[in-house]
């Protein structure tokens, strides 16, 4: 891997980003429902080197509303759940990362820790995962256990919705700071396994958390012995400066969402604006931009295929993201652009599923590699070696020798 190359993933989303993907999509309707399904995604993505993938994941259905259901019958509803989806990958792949999306609003952060931990072993060091908030009234609806307000997109600016998201993302990060606290609770060699002795573990080196805060009190220490690669990797999704924060806080790669190569400078200068406002003492953020990605073997054909999938919708599809139509070898060219301007990587969301997914592995993929931007192969190691972040001691045995 060269110093010009960059980091590449995919985002894996039911049969495609795009709302009418099923519509168009080689597979069955009810594929995203299967095993099998996930696990051929999986290959692909492996078979090319990427970096890692990604699974969506919410606690309510679908909807093209921002809260509640829309009622509309003509596009995929349901879906597995993502941290399941990755651990029954996980024993079928060897070296692709692989990140879940999972609530952390309505969702205890012991058994997130506990989840990507198992998650961690299963695959060897491959594991992440990606906190989100759940700020819906319609989840919230669903476990009774506190009131969210109806989400009302026209007035993100009012105090009352700013004090609730704010709270939202405070609370998410105390949850990653526990989950963080609860994967170090076991030292590297806390597990002796002495048979002579009649000693399995040292029980000097299994740590009680401790973590009083506002949202949560978790003693600890966690139920899962510490992970191949101490801390799975940490990702969020930001868009603007409060999430910015939170990444420099608690993540280990953020997903940000440039409109063009000057934004994306733009964006990465405010990220490392934020690691210095928080004090981060952690390596750099890695920062991956996403793209919505309809591709074809002409430019005319992919926009044809976007014009499509918008007339199946019934209007035009739009994203937190920048959508891209066209050939491969210009989106290869789009991506080396913005790596110029200093994102890592990227993440890239196939509109329809195989479809585009596979037009990144065997055609975006070969073309960034004639480029010289990105790697052969793999060359092993955990995924905290991919994406060249050191595995953190435990907190505790830092403690424990200082």
């Amino acid at each position: 891997m060269t110093e010009k190359s960059l980091h590449l993933a995919v985002a894996l989303d039911g049969l495609g980003w795009h709302p009418a993907a099923w519509r168009l999509s080689p597979a069955d309707a009810g594929a995203p429902l299967t095993a099998r399904y996930w696990n051929v995604l999986a290959g692909e993505a492996e078979n090319a080197a990427l970096d890692l993938l990604t699974i969506e994941d919410s606690l309510d259905l679908q909807s093209s509303r921002p809260d509640g259901p829309d009622g509309r019958i003509d596009e995929v509803r349901g879906r597995l759940d993502a941290a399941q989806i990755a651990a029954r990958i996980a024993p079928l792949t060897r070296h692709i990362g692989l990140i879940p999306s999972t609530s952390t609003t309505h969702t205890e952060p012991f058994h997130l820790a506990m989840a990507i931990a198992t998650l961690d072993h299963v695959s060897g060091g491959r594991a992440g995962w990606r906190p989100r908030i759940s700020a819906r009234r319609a989840e919230a609806g669903h476990f009774g256990r506190r009131d969210i307000p109806a989400l009302d997109t026209a007035r993100l600016d009012e105090p009352e919705t700013v004090r609730l998201v704010g709270d939202l993302i405070a609370e998410a990060g105390d949850a990653v700071e526990v989950v963080r606290r609860l994967w170090d609770s076991w030292q590297d060699d806390a597990v002796i396994r002495d048979v002579p002795s009649g000693r399995f573990v040292d029980r000097d080196r299994l740590h009680y958390t401790d973590f009083t805060g506002r949202w949560f009190s978790v003693k600890g220490p966690s139920i899962v012995p510490r992970s191949p690669q101490g801390q799975p990797v940490v990702a969020a999704l930001a868009h603007s400066s409060v999430p910015y924060a939170f990444a420099a806080r608690h993540a280990d790669v953020v997903f940000v969402t440039p409109t063009d190569a000057g934004h994306a400078a733009a964006i990465v200068a405010e990220v490392r604006a934020a690691e210095e406002t928080v004090g981060r003492v952690h390596p750099p953020l890695r920062v991956l931009a996403d793209l919505v990605v309809v591709l074809d073997e002409t430019s005319t054909l992919a926009e044809h295929r976007r014009a499509r999938l918008d007339e199946l919708h019934g209007e035009e599809f739009t994203s937190d993201a920048a959508i891209v139509a066209g050939i491969p070898q210009d989106l290869a060219d789009l991506l080396a652009e913005w790596h110029r301007a200093g994102v890592d990587g990227f993440r890239l969301r196939p509109a329809v599923l195989p479809d585009d997914l596979t037009a990144i592995t065997r055609a975006v993929v070969p073309a960034l590699r004639d480029r010289g931007l990105f790697r052969a192969g793999y060359s092993g190691g955990t995924l905290r070696d991919r994406l060249g972040l050191p595995r953190p001691a435990s907190r505790y045995a830092v403690a424990a020798t200082a």
